[in-house]
């Protein structure tokens, strides 16, 4: 038992020492000096100085384009097709001849009607003659009132088979005119309908359909919530709509004017239907296409433009880093507008002229320092476009 105690004491001077660097660690570690603190290196990110510009306030739409004018060619009298004066698909102009119905039947009657007038003719110039030289006997007694009555009365039954033969007479004539199907209207023909040896029928059988493409509509709705804004610019006559195709780039729509409000709201959809007419002569857009419209309301001034691609979302909503010009970064809360192409307005939260973290927004600690680095982006383009444009915007957050 002794001995464990001689052994426990010769240990005691080590373990007091051992200790007492324990102690010391932070400051001296056996004659060694460690690090205060650890300290993070700046993070580094790329900046973007806020704008202020004149911004569209818009509404963005789905259309559908619609011909100008769209007509049906129906024949108005019955007969074989003997002839045809157009290839499918071909742009035809005003009268120009289509088909030919066959025009033999047509022209007999013409025949007839002109002989059936000149009959009614003649005979009319006769019972005239009759009458006339009975009239100078009728004073003489030299005939009774009675052939007197007759002969006149068939001065007025001739006179009035003249006009019956001479309605018949134009009767034949549309008719022989109708067997030659002209366009009604300038515009792109569709597929024919019926071939040379088909017997048709009046007002019944199509033979062609033709639509007008330049200019072109686009058809749209608007709910009934926007509907007081749209009225407004309507009543002022200058509502605009900038109409694309999907897959056309977004720096060049093709502007039309708003020409046609409905009267009603649609019960179901609380939606409005409207029409935009778009001059279309490269005939760019084609009947029952798809397109974009865009209305611009009303021209918000001096708005804050920032890129989108800043913004960042929290359980407190959009925010965005401010670069201060300490170089620390503050985490703003802002409320964002419409987009812009590829910008986004910002109405509350930012000032022009401040600088946004732009990339680099995971690194950056509130409050912290940052190290601005050169990037590609700079300052926001208020006329750029992306793919920020395809979003449905209304006015509210984007």
């Amino acid at each position: 038992m002794n001995r464990g105690i001689r052994k426990a004491r010769r240990w005691t001077p080590y373990l007091t020492l051992g200790l007492a660097c324990l102690v010391a660690l932070p400051s001296v570690g056996c004659g060694k000096k460690v690090t205060a603190a650890f300290e993070h290196p700046p993070a580094s990110v790329t900046v973007s100085t806020a704008l202020s510009h004149d911004v569209p306030i818009y509404l963005d739409e789905i259309g559908k384009n619609g011909a100008f004018e769209s007509v049906t060619v129906t024949p108005q009298v019955a007969g074989r097709i003997t002839e045809r004066h157009f290839e499918d698909g071909a742009n035809l102009q005003k009268g120009q001849l289509l088909f030919v119905i066959d025009p033999r039947p047509y022209q007999a009657q013409l025949d007839s009607a002109q002989a059936n007038l000149a009959q009614a003719k003649a005979a009319l110039e006769l019972a005239k003659i009759q009458f006339a030289r009975d009239e100078e006997l009728v004073g003489t007694k030299a005939i009774s009132k009675q052939d007197y009555d007759t002969k006149k009365n068939t001065v007025d039954v001739d006179q009035a088979q003249v006009e019956a033969a001479q309605a018949a007479l134009e009767t034949a004539k549309l008719n022989l005119e109708y067997c030659f199907i002209h366009s009604p209207i300038e515009g792109r023909a569709g597929a024919r309908l019926v071939d040379i040896g088909n017997v048709v029928q009046a007002n019944t059988t199509s033979l062609l359909l033709i639509q007008r493409l330049d200019p072109i509509y686009a058809d749209f709705t608007i709910t009934e919530r926007d509907l007081p804004n749209v009225q407004k610019q309507m009543t002022n006559g200058n509502l605009q709509a900038q109409v694309r195709l999907p897959s056309d780039g977004a720096d060049h729509p093709r502007m039309g004017k708003v020409t046609f409000l409905d009267n009603a709201v649609q019960n179901g959809t609380g939606t409005v239907n409207l029409r935009a007419t778009i001059p279309n002569s490269d005939r760019h857009f084609w009947p029952g296409q798809f397109v974009n419209v865009r209305l611009v309301l009303a021209t918000e001034k001096a708005a804050v433009l920032i890129p989108t691609e800043a913004t960042q979302i929290s359980q407190k909503g959009p925010f965005v880093y401010v670069v201060k010009p300490d170089q620390t970064a503050e985490l703003r809360v802002v409320t964002l507008g419409q987009r812009q192409g590829g910008n986004v307005v910002v109405t509350s939260g930012l000032a022009a002229g401040e600088n946004v973290v732009l990339t680099g927004q995971l690194t950056v600690v509130p409050g912290s320092k940052v190290k601005v680095v050169p990037g590609a982006a700079g300052t926001p383009n208020p006329g750029g476009k992306s793919a920020g444009d395809e979003s449905k915007a209304r006015g509210g957050q984007s």
